[in-house]
């Protein structure tokens, strides 16, 4: 099938398509006389695997590992399983950074309802340029 149409099965964009071709997470596609890229239904395949892949939140390197076990011949469950909790871990990290910033903005936010005059908002950003340049304790 043409790019256009591997694109429209898998939601990519033709540009990505090439893009994933150039850097190994697509094997060379095939290509009809004039040049054109023609790809399988194991090509499309490989998209959607990397493209849920992406979905799950994994780099293109670590996409590129999967493919790799994916490919493997064996028990590659554990490789599997220690890159994905790897990847959870960090997911987990950051949805508790992202929940300390959601409770922070929050607590600015009702502060600045509360607040007659100053912005408890840009103060709280201008006192945090201060504990970055250590002019004092913000603790």
């Amino acid at each position: 099938m043409t790019i256009k149409k591997a694109g429209e099965r898998t939601g990519l964009s033709p540009d990505t398509l090439r893009y994933y071709e150039r850097i190994g997470l697509l094997d060379q596609v095939a290509r009809n006389a004039g040049g054109q890229r023609r790809y399988s239904a194991e090509d499309v395949a490989r998209l959607r695997f990397i493209k849920r892949a992406q979905a799950m939140d994994f780099s293109l390197d670590e996409i590129g590992q999967l493919l790799r076990f994916r490919e493997q011949e064996g028990d590659v469950r554990a490789d599997v399983r220690a890159l994905t909790e790897t990847k959870l871990a960090a997911i987990e990290e950051r949805i508790e950074t992202l929940t300390r910033l959601r409770d922070e903005l929050a607590g600015l936010v009702r502060q600045c309802h509360a607040s007659e005059r100053d912005c408890p908002i840009i103060a709280s950003m201008d006192n945090q340029k201060e504990c970055d340049h250590e002019l004092h304790d913000c603790s």
